[in-house]
């Protein structure tokens, strides 16, 4: 537990401003790929319908969890509050993303969206270790409080 502090200590103090827009951009990315994955219901439908009734309830679950934490989280990681909790709760989705989904099949594909998957990847591995930075509400509210 002590690592843990001395690393989010240490990210706390060497943040830079331009950190912040990265982040900015990550959660804003993170949004538009959760909506994007919402609107993709074809490709959600005849993977439902190709697995078994159990098999469904688990993908649907899956699906919508997906949905929610790239929106809720994308919309907390832009915003800057809880960065580092809603970091983790996205990484397991895009090692999925990165490694069993988009790596195997379509590395060298035209227009992969695997290198996409792992900028977002390295980026919240990055803000996990950084936290919120300068231009974020949980800035704002140790700032009002101080």
């Amino acid at each position: 537990m002590d690592t843990l502090n001395k690393i989010r200590a240490w990210g706390d103090q060497h943040h830079p401003k331009w950190l912040d827009y990265l982040r900015i951009v990550l959660g804003l990315t993170l949004i538009w790929k959760g909506v994007a994955f919402a609107l993709n219901l074809a490709a959600f439908t005849s993977l439902m319908e190709n697995s078994g009734v159990g098999a469904a309830v688990s993908i649907s679950l899956i699906a919508h969890l997906i949905i929610a934490f790239h929106l809720i989280g994308g919309l907390m990681i832009a915003l800057g509050t809880h960065t580092r909790l809603f970091c983790v709760l996205n990484l397991p989705i895009l090692l999925v993303a990165v490694f069993f989904v988009n790596l195997p099949a379509h590395v060298f594909r035209p227009y992969s969206e695997v290198w996409l998957s792992g900028l977002v990847l390295a980026g919240l591995i990055c803000f996990l270790i950084e936290g919120d930075g300068v231009l974020s509400i949980e800035n704002e509210k140790q700032t009002v409080s101080e």
